[in-house]
């Protein structure tokens, strides 16, 4: 008997092709920038962006609104 293909992954009401990634939407909040998903061979893994810690008392956020950097 021979296996079938790589499998696709289906998140909310969408479906993902094999080695596909996606920032997940999750209503009501819409988009999560910060939270990468992939599918790997029917298996939907995701993770959340790292951050290096700030060293400055009140980082900002405008470059990239996962990380706070320093001004």
């Amino acid at each position: 008997m021979q296996a079938d293909g790589p499998r696709a992954c289906r998140f909310g009401r969408r479906w993902y092709l094999n080695n596909e990634s996606w920032h997940p939407s999750v209503p009501p909040f819409g988009e999560m920038k910060c939270i990468l998903c992939w599918c790997v061979s029917g298996e939907t893994h995701c993770q959340r962006q790292e951050c290096p810690p700030s060293a400055c008392a009140s980082p900002a956020t405008k470059d990239n609104p996962c990380c706070a950097k320093c001004r």
